[in-house]
């Protein structure tokens, strides 16, 4: 978003003071009206249920328009990058802003393929939750215990720290996905196989 020479001005038919606010124009979308000072100015703040008239934040990664079915990343078509991009792919657009060359995509491929293992206590964990818990829910509590057993990179004000845990988390993802579904039906976990694709 950029700063637009256009104000909006904000009007009370109680004789209330009126507020100026700026306008940015959007670099996807429609211009948007900054009413952080609003409740500061005028002790009043917006209605907009569902938030459908407000934007929550400025971002280079998401564009969404839900009334005319628009999704982007990284200003691609959602409906274009299923048809034409892997997984991974969509993942490394997610991370770096662009899609990769072919050079690119084999070292993120290998790169995610050397982070599939979990640690082997992990197992231990599974072993807490009851046989017919439901496997999302093992799941949800096994990615928030990832930052027990990989204490390393939490800085989340540290660019590298947030690339490792990023790829972390989408290199262990299937695995766990897997130790839940094995815990839940009762079978012994197997190790990943580094030699399938992501998504086999």
């Amino acid at each position: 978003m950029t700063p637009s020479d256009v104000k909006a001005t904000l009007s009370f038919s109680d004789n209330s003071p009126s507020v100026e606010m700026p306008i940015y124009k959007g670099t996807i979308g429609p211009d948007v009206i900054d009413i952080r000072k609003l409740y500061g100015q005028t002790g009043k703040f917006t209605y907009d249920p569902g938030f459908m008239s407000t934007a929550s934040c400025n971002s280079a990664i998401t564009y969404i328009d839900g009334d005319k079915g628009e999704l982007l990343y990284r200003g691609y078509a959602i409906d274009n990058l299923a048809q034409n991009a892997d997984f991974l792919e969509t993942c490394y657009l997610l991370l770096n802003g662009e899609l990769p060359n072919a050079q690119q995509k084999t070292e993120f491929v290998n790169t995610v393929t050397k982070h599939t293992m979990v640690h082997e206590q992990m197992q231990f964990f599974f072993r807490g939750f009851r046989r017919d818990a439901h496997p999302m829910a093992i799941l949800v509590a096994a990615v928030g215990a990832l930052s027990a057993f990989y204490h390393d990179s939490l800085d989340i004000n540290n660019p590298r720290h947030r690339e490792v845990s990023a790829i972390r988390m989408i290199a262990k993802l299937p695995t766990l996905v897997a130790m839940a579904y094995k815990y839940s039906i009762g079978q012994p976990f197997v190790y990943p196989k580094n030699d399938l694709s992501y998504s086999a």
